[in-house]
């Protein structure tokens, strides 16, 4: 199986339209609520597709309509938990059996060959999300455009290829196809969401290493214009109210200095030891200018009970004193195990125990590892004859997608990573690391923090605008043949600058 580096696909060869062979199996799943016409349609349009069709199947998840729908040779689900796009899509996909999921809108017309189109690509990896042309007409026949937002995303990505982590901004339910096991691996469909359910899940398939392909061949045809063409700005003010707590990605969302949010952009895991040290880089990492951060604390916590103790002399105290602190920090977890993956965040930091975080370290570090999609950065703390201590900052998607590839784990993920996302080592001393014994005590929060650096950035910029205004009336009086003036701070200056040249 082909390694895929970024969002790359172009390294990729489907085969042609009707000269291959294929062998996956594939569900189509249709949501579909009151709208019996419009489902016609689509099946009379899925029954002439080039695709074999012992390998197809369709199920359609009816959201409640009224009457329920009812059609003769059709596999029909009835929506049970939840209602809206986002029940009827898992519903749907639960009750599939196919080694691909295809989302289907129950108002979409699609070419004979969209199945065969969609299918060439996860025949060649199976870790690929494939995305239809769709193409809005007034009627039938008509050659349709695309949304104005699409594409102009596909013109300035190169049609994704250059679009980096930003790539599952076009995934849609419209016609989309991912496998099986992906799809579980990334968590399924939110069922809680009723819009905007799409997009969340291409982020979530984005951190279970994804490759986003939007297929030309893939045609498909919308009749009318969609909801988000007719009411855009409603959309945008419904779905903005919840994305940011989704996905991290979405910075301009998250615009507040101090409020929590439901998945953390970086997962900083600390491994418990001695009280006073672990604790110190806990808060160092609660504590940055990064606020949407939260910290996983490994440890054998099963350990501790409620049996009677010593209070001061237990074998367990300096565990037993971290979960005190913790344990009522919504931004702290505990674990047993280092987690396997930070998921659904996109960074996860390993922060070895008695280290502690500058106030921009988590910043700086992540704005290191962006514009190039860099999947691992390597932290040098301090080397001793047992090797180079690090910390280590990894990108969700590019430790999933090494984890798809046969191999052992370490070295090799390692090697994976640095293959299809790049990776870089970085002195800590450099990005604000600094040991528990040699750290400055906190002093307040990040927002005080960045309150005062606003403040000595305006002082900053008074004091230049000063200088300048200075160096302009120096220049000016110096042109002037007048007597000098006896005394004055322009006077001194003058005569500062003129006896130094």
């Amino acid at each position: 199986m082909r390694r895929v580096r970024h969002n790359d696909y172009g390294t990729l060869e489907p085969p042609p339209l009707g000269g291959w062979q294929p062998s996956l199996t594939v569900s189509v799943v249709i949501p579909v609520y009151d709208d019996l016409a419009g489902l016609e349609r689509t099946l009379t349009a899925l029954a002439a597709q080039t695709y074999p069709a012992d390998l197809v199947e369709v199920v359609v998840a009816d959201d409640g309509s009224e009457p329920p729908i009812d059609l003769p040779g059709v596999r029909v689900v009835r929506v049970r938990d939840g209602w809206g796009r986002g029940a009827a899509r898992q519903a749907g996909r639960l009750a599939a059996a196919g080694q691909v999921i295809h989302w289907l809108d129950a108002d979409m017309i699609l070419d004979e060959d969209h199945l065969e189109a969609h299918m060439r690509w996860h025949h060649l990896i199976d870790y690929a999300v494939v995305i239809g042309d769709t193409r809005f007409v007034q009627e039938l026949g008509e050659e349709g455009v695309q949304s104005e937002y699409t594409r102009k995303t596909l013109e300035a990505t190169d049609r994704l290829k250059t679009a980096g982590s930003n790539a599952y901004l076009l995934h849609t339910g419209a016609s989309t196809s991912v496998r099986a096991d992906l799809l579980r691996a990334a968590g399924g469909v939110d069922t809680s969401l009723n819009m905007a359910e799409d997009t969340e899940l291409g982020y979530r398939l984005a951190q279970a290493g994804a490759v986003f392909v939007p297929d030309p061949l893939a045609r498909g045809f919308h009749v009318g214009p969609s909801t988000v063409m007719l009411r855009e700005k409603e959309v945008h003010r419904h779905n903005w109210s919840f994305l940011g707590d989704y996905i991290p990605d979405l910075r301009w969302l998250r615009n507040h200095p101090r409020r929590g949010w439901l998945v953390p952009y970086v997962r900083v895991v600390v491994e418990a030891g001695g009280y006073e040290e672990t604790r110190a880089g806990v808060d160092s990492a609660l504590a940055g200018t990064l606020p949407d951060t939260s910290v996983t604390l490994v440890g054998p916590w099963g350990k501790l009970t409620d049996e009677r103790r010593s209070n001061l002399d237990e074998p367990l105290l300096d565990l037993r004193l971290l979960h005190n602190l913790y344990r009522h920090e919504p931004r702290v977890a505990f674990a047993e195990s280092v987690p396997e993956s930070a998921a659904p965040s996109p960074f996860s930091l390993t922060l070895p125990t008695g280290w502690v975080l500058g106030a921009d370290t988590l910043t700086r570090l992540v704005r290191l590892a962006e514009p190039d999609q860099l999947g691992l950065v390597n932290v040098a703390l301090e080397e001793s004859a047992s090797g180079v201590l690090t910390a280590r900052l990894r990108r969700t998607s590019a430790f999933a997608r090494a984890a798809r590839f046969d191999g052992p784990a370490g070295e090799q993920a390692d090697d994976l990573v640095d293959e299809m996302f790049g990776t870089i080592w970085v002195s800590g001393a450099e990005y604000g690391f600094t040991s528990e014994d040699e750290a400055e005590p906190l002093a307040g929060d990040a927002a005080k923090w960045r309150a005062l650096a606003e403040r000595r950035q305006g002082e900053v910029k008074s004091l230049r605008q000063e200088v300048a205004r200075l160096t302009a009336e120096v220049e000016r009086l110096s042109e002037q043949p007048a007597e000098e003036p006896q005394s004055g701070p322009i006077t001194s200056l003058i005569r500062h600058l003129r006896s130094a040249g």
